[in-house]
């Protein structure tokens, strides 16, 4: 398997390889740079149109794009130790709060970064700066939700670690990166991101 992939702070890339990192898979790399805009190039185009990575490319050819579903076929062949869940309860919080994590924190955190941040001025032809500057209290709002379920659990999920903590990892490093750091009065959102920065994987 090829996982084509971008270093960070590109977060959807650093998410499979941190699950890889969790599950003791070793994937072999293969750099596509953003800045160079080589995955708008026509040959890896050609393995996800929407010229996005990661993409993972099986022996056979075939190509799985998008974080999630790249982690869930990693998952179905290498189910130990499951990150994705094995009850039908812990399925189903998984999946709720990589959703919540992705539409609530990743929207406005994308929206920020497009319309505002200067790194994105230089490709984005247009821009809708008062959006993006509006979405700063709404990844804020979301932050505060996150902190209140890690009041009550040791992870986002429950007690075990999963692929739900692997996507709010990766978006809250990005949102700092971004210039959207987490407040300091969020102590269990805080606590969670030391213990999950201490982790071998987050270094992946």
């Amino acid at each position: 398997m090829i996982l084509y992939d971008s270093p960070s702070p590109a977060p959807n890339p650093r998410r499979v390889r941190i699950f890889a990192a969790e599950k003791g898979i070793v994937l072999d790399i293969q750099p596509v740079s953003l800045m160079a805009r080589e995955h708008k190039s026509t040959e890896h185009i050609a393995r996800n149109p929407l010229g996005q990575t990661p993409v993972l490319e099986l022996d056979d050819g075939t190509t799985i794009s998008e974080s999630v579903a790249i982690c869930r076929y990693l998952e179905a062949v290498h189910p130990k130790p499951p990150l994705f869940g094995t009850s039908a309860v812990e399925i189903a919080h998984i999946e709720m709060w990589i959703r919540r994590t992705e539409f609530t924190l990743g929207a406005p955190v994308r929206a920020y970064w497009v319309n505002v941040h200067p790194f994105t001025a230089q490709v984005v032809p247009q821009r809708f700066e008062d959006f993006g500057k509006a979405a700063v209290s709404q990844a804020m709002a979301a932050m505060a939700v996150f902190d209140a379920a890690l009041a009550r659990s040791t992870f986002i999920a429950g007690e075990l670690l999963s692929m739900a903590d692997i996507v709010l990892l990766s978006t809250i490093d990005f949102a700092t990166f971004i210039g959207l750091a987490t407040p300091e009065n969020l102590t269990n959102l805080r606590r969670w991101h030391s213990d999950m920065s201490a982790r071998p994987s987050a270094s992946a």
